[in-house]
C-alpha cells in the first residue's frame, strides 16, 4: 500500500544517498510524502525540495536535533521548515563547530588505540555531509578494525566504546524554541530510546509538550506493535499530533528500507493529513 515516510536522512549528514537521490528512490517506491530530516544540518533541503517539485513528489522540509536527555537519548524531529531556516542554521553552525572538534579527538584515540584512521580519510568518506560517527565507521572497517558498521559501534564508538566521547547537545528547552521559531511541528524521534515507560515517559511528554513539543513518532522501525500501541494513547490522551517514519539511511543501515523500516512499517497518508490539520489549528500554513 502507498504510504509516508517522515524521517529519512541524506548525504547532507550521515546517510548514503544524496537528497535528490532518495526523493527518486521514494518515487519509485510508490511513496506519497518524504521528509527530509538530517542530523543537526539543513543544507540537503533545497536539493531534496527541488527534486520533488521535479518527480512529483510531495517533499517535507524537516531536521533531527539530538538534545540532552536524562534517560537513554532523545532526538527531535521539526518538520514543516522553510528551504533556508535562518535561525536554525546558527544553532547549527554552534552545533558543528563542537562536532567536528569531538570527531578530531576520537580519531586522535582510536590512533592511540593503534588503529591507522585519520581524519583526513574520514571527511573524505563524509563527502559534502556533516561528518557524524557513521562515517567514523566506515573509516574503521576500511582500516579493518570492525567488519561492520555495528562492529564498529559495539568495539569503539557507540556510549561503552573504547574510543567514545559525548558530544554537544541543545537542552530541549532550547531546541523547541529555536525550531517552534521556525514554524516547525516538533515531534519526539523514536520515543523507545528515552528508556522510559508508563508515568515516567508520560510524565517526560508532558514536560516537553509544556516546553513546546507538537507530536510523537509512534510508528517507527524500531518499535515493537505493543510500543506503538502505547505510544498512540499517550498521543490521544494528551492531545498530541502523531508522525512517523523509517529512519533510512541507506546503506549504513542495510536492514531499513525507505517507507518499510525492518519491512512492518506502514505509515499512512492520513498522518500528515492530521500533521497539516494540527498546523492549520496553530495557524501556520500547511
Amino acid at each position: 500500500m502507498p504510504g509516508i515516510d517522515l524521517h529519512t536522512h541524506s548525504t547532507a549528514s550521515d546517510g548514503t544517498l544524496s537528497p535528490g537521490e532518495l526523493v527518486a528512490l521514494a518515487r519509485r517506491s510508490g511513496l506519497e510524502a518524504l521528509a527530509l530530516t538530517d542530523h543537526d544540518t539543513s543544507a540537503g533541503l533545497p536539493e531534496a525540495l527541488a527534486a520533488g517539485r521535479r518527480e512529483g513528489l510531495e517533499v517535507i522540509a524537516g531536521c533531527e536535533l539530538s538534545v540532552s536527555s536524562p534517560s537513554g537519548f532523545m532526538h527531535l524531529l521539526g518538520l514543516f521548515l522553510p528551504e533556508r531556516p535562518a535561525r536554525l542554521e546558527e544553532g547549527f553552525a554552534w552545533l558543528n563547530e563542537r562536532r567536528a572538534s569531538r570527531n578530531v579527538r576520537i580519531v586522535d584515540k582510536l590512533r592511540a588505540l593503534g588503529i591507522d584512521v585519520t581524519y583526513e580519510r574520514v571527511l573524505e568518506i563524509a563527502g559534502q555531509g556533516t561528518v557524524g560517527r557513521p562515517h567514523l565507521a566506515l573509516a574503521l572497517m576500511e582500516a579493518g578494525a570492525a567488519g561492520s558498521v555495528q562492529e564498529a559501534f559495539d568495539r569503539y564508538l557507540g556510549s561503552t566504546g573504547r574510543a567514545y566521547l559525548p558530544k554537544d547537545k541543545f537542552t530541549p528547552a532550547k531546541a523547541l524554541e529555536i525550531l517552534r521559531a521556525e514554524g516547525a511541528t516538533t515531534v519526539l524521534a523514536h520515543p523507545y530510546t528515552l528508556e522510559l515507560e508508563g508515568p515516567a515517559l508520560r510524565a517526560m511528554l508532558v514536560e516537553l509538550k509544556a516546553l513546546g513539543l507538537d507530536g510523537i513518532e509512534a510508528h517507527y522501525t524500531e518499535h515493537t506493535r505493543s510500543q506503538t500501541e502505547a505510544y498512540l494513547a499517550l498521543a490521544a490522551e494528551l492531545d498530541l499530533a502523531v508522525s512517523g517514519g523509517s529512519d533510512f539511511h541507506g546503506a549504513v543501515k542495510p536492514a531499513i528500507a525507505l517507507g518499510r523500516g525492518k519491512g512492518g512499517l506502514h505509515v499512512p497518508y492520513k498522518v500528515l493529513e492530521d500533521l497539516k490539520a494540527h498546523r492549520r489549528a496553530r495557524g501556520l500554513p500547511a
